[in-house]
């Protein structure tokens, strides 16, 4: 390490974070990940094939093949909106391994009975089973989801959950392949069927048992076995963190617009497309390997932190890709049933098949952040219980998506306008929630910024903690450092800023979005600035990061500025209250000159391209100083060796 490296307080060069497939080579990831695939595709294969069995091969009077689809989802998602609010509690009061290895011991006993229904053709039975593996999922939703921050850190979060997601879909795609070619053997399907489902279960169960310890959140939580009161506290308890209770809405909402394209593919096939069953499989496989790359790429375009920017990115591409899918499916023409052969050979259909692929690789991008930062933001006794709401959220809004999508059918909607509608109702939903919740657009603009403008690297940013207050004291160069420190951080943060910025267009109204503390100086407006070290005191009760510029104004020349005084005011009002922040110096690198700063002769944001494109800029986090060492001189050198670094 260099000398100026050490002064600066920069971490010395380490090795790179291990990426999201390293995780399948740890044993905190990868027997949990095996055991929630193995239940997964145990759900779909056994669903699939007592679907398939009772359309296409037997007789059942009560039970008409029209309706056994909707019968046999309905059953299976009954569990998760009566028993989410218990199984949420179990899984905050005892340790995480010990519920996952009761469940799948409950899964062998299901499917030893399910085998039973399939050998003696017992429809009544195999409807009884798959309420029971609803019952198997929604015990291990909130386990599943809980489990992952115990043991993943922050920048692991966003590509475990990747995993988990991508895991998810592939596996219920094998489960109903594995399902429906099964089923088919003849003479002996169900038998085979009813035979596989318990061999899956045993190799889920066998798995499990090297998931680690997972102790119990909170193991002195008294149980509430009333379901519907329980059900009401979850949703309480979720509404009582906003940011967390608005994405629950929004995960919801992926569910809604993912259930009603799920729900059409045979129709879409069969009636637009005018494709046979192989077609209708197609749809399936294509949305399930978007869905998972989707997934995938969230850490990389996250830089492995729980990035929620790319949320709005994934809902524009899901309306983008929905409009076109209505266009590209709208105008087919007439045709007899078409194998997979004679379907693929027309180029009409490959823009079906890229619309339906980018549709759900932005589905991925738009879920796998907000689930993440569930759970980085849910209180950790809690955590489970919130999750458990979540399920329940899904469950109605799945619902819902059947009753409107068989209504607007009934009104004489065609697919391709449904679709159509989902897509546009994406767009207002998604505006919705990120004007209720302007983290979201604020992140996405960071991102932008920080990928489409410039290409912005940062050092040291395991510095900056991802809980707790702290003070984040940096050089002020450009309009956009703000924008800057919040790519940066896996955290809000809060800024004290000059109360002119605010009145620059655009960025004014996204720092008054963000709720940046303006300040002026004490003799310009007293009002203004005892408001601001008010607020600044509590966002650091709050337990909340703060960032200060101490030079009091943007530079004029490129250098570094003295700094002022206003940190030592901040931390002694900390200080008063009992908190003593860290403060965490800062160097910004690389941007005077660039569009968005002064230049020595012109102001900014002139030439747009008077340094080219994509100009390298960059971030140097320094190691903590405690409050008491603080001074803004001091500070100052830090920040000085930072910038040479």
């Amino acid at each position: 390490m260099s000398t100026v490296t050490a002064q600066a307080g920069l971490p010395a060069a380490s090795e790179p974070h291990p990426n999201q497939f390293a995780l399948l080579r740890q044993r905190r990831f990868a027997p949990f990940f095996w055991t929630q695939f193995a239940g997964a595709a145990n759900d779909n294969l056994f669903k699939f094939a007592f679907t398939v069995m009772v359309t296409y091969q037997l007789q059942v009077a009560w039970l008409p093949p029209a309706m056994a689809g909707l019968v046999i989802g309905a059953l299976f998602i009954l569990p998760f909106l009566l028993f989410s609010a218990t199984a949420g509690q179990l899984a905050d009061k005892f340790d995480k391994r010990s519920l996952i290895l009761m469940v799948k011991w409950l899964e062998i006993g299901i499917m030893v009975l399910a085998a039973w229904g399939f050998f003696s053709a017992d429809v009544t039975v195999l409807l009884a089973c798959t309420f029971l593996m609803g019952l198997h999922s929604t015990l291990f939703g909130p386990v599943k989801f809980a489990y992952l921050p115990q043991h993943l850190g922050e920048r692991e979060l966003t590509g475990g959950n990747g995993m988990v997601e991508m895991g998810t879909f592939v596996a219920i795609l094998l489960g109903q392949v594995a399902g429906g070619l099964l089923v088919d053997i003849p003479a002996v399907g169900p038998q085979v069927v009813g035979a596989a489902c318990i061999v899956l279960a045993i190799a889920g169960r066998l798995v499990a048992q090297a998931i680690p310890a997972s102790p119990a959140s909170d193991p002195s939580l008294q149980i509430n076995w009333n379901l519907f009161s329980e059900t009401w506290r979850n949703l309480k308890l979720a509404h009582g963190n906003v940011v967390v209770f608005r994405s629950l809405l929004g995960i919801s909402w992926m569910w809604f617009f993912g259930a009603v394209f799920l729900s059409q593919f045979p129709s879409f096939a069969k009636e637009v497309l005018h494709g046979n069953a192989q077609v209708a499989s197609l749809l399936l496989v294509v949305f399930s390997l978007g869905i998972g790359t989707g997934s995938l790429l969230c850490e990389l375009l996250s830089r492995r932190h729980v990035e929620i920017g790319l949320v709005p990115l994934g809902a524009i591409g899901m309306t983008v890709f929905a409009v076109d899918l209505y266009f590209a499916s709208r105008g087919l023409p007439p045709s007899t049933e078409m194998g997979l052969g004679a379907f693929m050979s027309q180029p009409a259909h490959w823009r079906v098949m890229a619309d339906l692929a980018l549709l759900s690789l932005f589905a991925g991008l738009y879920s796998v952040p907000m689930y993440a930062l569930i759970q980085l933001r849910a209180q950790a006794t809690h955590r489970a219980r919130i999750i458990a709401a979540n399920n329940i959220l899904n469950a109605l809004f799945m619902i819902g998506s059947s009753v409107i999508a068989g209504a607007l059918l009934g009104a004489g909607v065609t697919i391709p306008q449904i679709f159509l509608l989902v897509g546009l109702a994406n767009a207002i939903v998604a505006g919705y929630i990120f004007l209720l919740v302007p983290e979201y657009l604020l992140r996405f603009v960071a991102w932008v910024v920080t990928r489409l403008v410039y290409r912005f690297k940062v050092r040291g940013d395991d510095n900056i903690p991802v809980e707790g207050a702290a003070v984040l004291v940096c050089n002020h160069v450009s309009f956009v450092d703000a924008i800057l420190l919040m790519a940066a951080s896996p955290r809000p943060i809060a800024f004290v800023m000059d109360h002119r910025i605010f009145q620059v267009p655009v960025l004014g109204w996204m720092f008054k979005l963000a709720k940046a503390i303006p300040i002026a100086s004490q003799k310009e407006d007293p009002a203004v600035y005892e408001a601001a070290f008010e607020r600044a005191a509590q966002v650091l009760r709050n337990g909340d990061l703060l960032a200060i510029f101490p030079e009091g104004a943007l530079t004029r020349d490129g250098n570094l500025q003295p700094f002022k005084g206003g940190v030592m005011k901040v931390l002694e009002r900390a200080r008063a209250d009992g908190v003593e922040p860290p403060v965490i110096p800062m160097a910004l690198t690389n941007l005077w000159g660039s569009f968005f700063s002064r230049i020595e002769k012109g102001g900014a944001m002139v030439r747009p391209f008077r340094r080219g494109v994509f100009n390298r800029v960059g971030l140097n986090v320094g190691t903590p100083v405690a409050a008491a060492q603080v001074d803004p001189a001091g500070l100052q050198v830090r920040v000085a060796h930072l910038l040479t670094a």
